[in-house]
């Protein structure tokens, strides 16, 4: 599995207005996906390590009480277990990593 084609995979719903493709390793998860305008990701955590860069749009990223307005090229970066969420000002394009697998996604993939 050295190379994905994330538009082979199913389109899952990962949230209200969040949705898109996922790629999972031994160790990892990778999520490719489209946030909707106006799309609110609600104060959450988990155990995983994230990674979230911006490919395209406006996101405000809120983590633990820290906030920033990303914009395409920017990247952040959410220890495990720290409180964090986003509101899409424009339509927004992701790429997230995950560490460890995000077994919860696994399972979304085979219901969707």
């Amino acid at each position: 599995m050295p190379f994905v084609q994330f538009s082979s995979n199913k389109k899952v719903k990962i949230w209200e207005g969040i949705n898109g493709y996922l790629s999972h390793s031994d160790q990892a998860t990778f999520g490719y996906f489209t946030i909707d305008e106006g799309a609110v990701l609600p104060v959450h955590q988990h155990i995983h390590e994230q990674w979230t860069h911006l490919i395209e749009g406006e996101l405000e990223f809120d983590i633990d009480g820290e906030k920033q307005m990303m914009r395409p090229g920017m990247a952040a970066f959410i220890p495990s277990n720290v409180p964090h969420s986003a509101r899409a000002i424009t339509e927004c394009k992701v790429i997230d990593c995950f560490l460890p697998v995000r077994q919860d996604f696994v399972e979304l993939e085979k219901n969707a």
